[in-house]
């Protein structure tokens, strides 16, 4: 969860249907685990009296993850670089004796499994912008613009030459800097792409 936009939220999970209804409801907004979360570095118990501030009780959203067996449980905690929050949640439904025990001889594994996740995440995440710039055309400067959008309308180069006051070489040249900067083989392929690019504007 970005801790400055906390709508920008994305929860991998094996409760598919609690955390649907979860982002549904943008519950990330009231969940006093993720507000507890917010507020501190090390893992911490949780149940339906976990408290805010020693003050206030959110109860809530337990009232509604009761439903789906979700009452109690420990989360481990992680804040990036990226003014990220992340959590790893365990949920409890069994023996308390037993969980416990279970958590607290693994919480370096816990907390080691968390980092490692969401560092994977962020470079997965850095991977798809990355492509995303490689293919991204170069923008088009105003005269390409403007030759462009008449040659999309059905204008001729000998148009829009007399049109502009310049020369039909001049015209193949600045198509040629089109075709290039978006990557297609012909000026037929420039004129398809470009509007679905939404990179053709009005000329002023």
């Amino acid at each position: 969860m970005n801790k400055i936009n906390p709508m920008d939220v994305i929860i991998i999970n094996n409760h598919t249907e609690w955390f649907e209804l979860y982002i549904k409801g943008s519950y990330q907004l009231i969940d006093p685990v993720i507000i507890n979360a917010m507020e501190r570095v090390d893992d911490f118990h949780w149940d339906e009296k976990i408290m805010i501030y020693s003050e206030m009780k959110l109860p809530k959203i337990f009232k509604h993850s009761k439903k789906y067996n979700i009452n109690k449980g420990h989360t481990f905690v992680l804040h990036d670089y990226l003014t990220n929050l992340a959590v790893l949640s365990i949920f409890e439904t069994g023996s308390d004796d037993n969980n416990k025990y279970t958590i607290n001889s693994n919480k370096e594994k816990f907390q080691q499994l968390l980092i490692k996740t969401h560092q994977k995440l962020l470079s997965l995440y850095d991977e798809i912008e990355k492509g995303r710039n490689q293919y991204k055309p170069s923008g088009l400067s105003s005269r390409e613009n403007e030759i462009l959008y008449w040659v999309s309308i059905g204008r001729t180069y000998q148009d829009i030459a007399k049109m502009l006051g310049i020369k039909q070489g001049t015209i193949k040249f600045h198509m040629g800097n089109v075709v290039k900067k978006l990557g297609v083989s012909s000026t037929k392929h420039a004129i398809k792409l470009a509007p679905e690019l939404k990179m053709i504007q009005l000329p002023s």
